[in-house]
């Protein structure tokens, strides 16, 4: 199940400009700041969907009834772009559990690649519900590498994936190679790739806008 956001209106879209805007993406802090602030916002469309329980907390004054999570998620980055997102995240669920792993690409040409998965630094992910983010679905190939390397670690209970922007190859190829209740949530949807695999319009390569150019 796809989940598109950025179709409501909302603050949300003010987010999504700057981060795609040239000139004003140039600004690092501001960039990651503005990729952490739209995984906030979805973390928060992702917690209207997880099992609550109702339980009574004592005020000054009283008592009061209130509603919460019954199992903290798992919150799962992929290295390095995720980083800023993982940090909206980790705000939204701020008793969660984090893991890291490492994904890249290893090209044999410009236009050939393949995905490596190299680290992974992760609690027990058994029987979890595990929330994966990352800035961009471009094909869906480290998505969904990253998760054939974590099956090893466990069976989650669900996954949701939080990108802010994926084209609909990356979808249907997650969809193809994900356990069928995975739920995606996106900011937008971007149509085309760029013959390196690069979204269009999209917003350029999101690690190197939030950390530097890589060599």
């Amino acid at each position: 199940m796809v989940h598109h956001i950025g179709l409501q209106s909302s603050i949300l879209g003010q987010y999504m400009a700057e981060i795609r805007a040239v000139g004003v993406q140039d600004d690092r802090l501001r960039f990651r700041h503005n990729l952490a602030r739209i995984a906030e916002i979805l973390a928060y469309e992702v917690s209207k969907k997880l099992p609550v329980a109702e339980c009574e907390v004592q005020t000054p004054l009283g008592t009061a009834l209130v509603c919460q999570l019954i199992d903290q998620p798992v919150l799962l980055t992929i290295l390095r772009a995720g980083l800023a997102m993982h940090e909206g995240v980790l705000r939204t669920f701020d008793h969660a559990d984090s893991a890291y792993i490492s994904a890249y690409r290893k090209h044999s040409s410009p236009e050939v690649f393949e995905i490596e998965v190299e680290y992974m630094a992760v609690p027990d992910l058994d029987n979890k519900i595990w929330l994966i983010s990352d800035p961009m679905l471009a094909t869906g190939s480290s998505m969904v590498a990253v998760y054939k390397a974590l099956k090893s670690h466990g069976t989650p209970k669900q996954i949701h994936i939080l990108s802010a922007i994926a084209t609909p190859e990356a979808l249907d190829f997650v969809a193809r190679n994900l356990p069928a209740n995975t739920q995606i949530w996106v900011a937008a949807i971007d149509n085309d790739l760029t013959a390196k695999s690069y979204i269009v319009p999209g917003l350029g390569d999101a690690g190197d806008l939030a950390y530097g150019i890589k060599i």
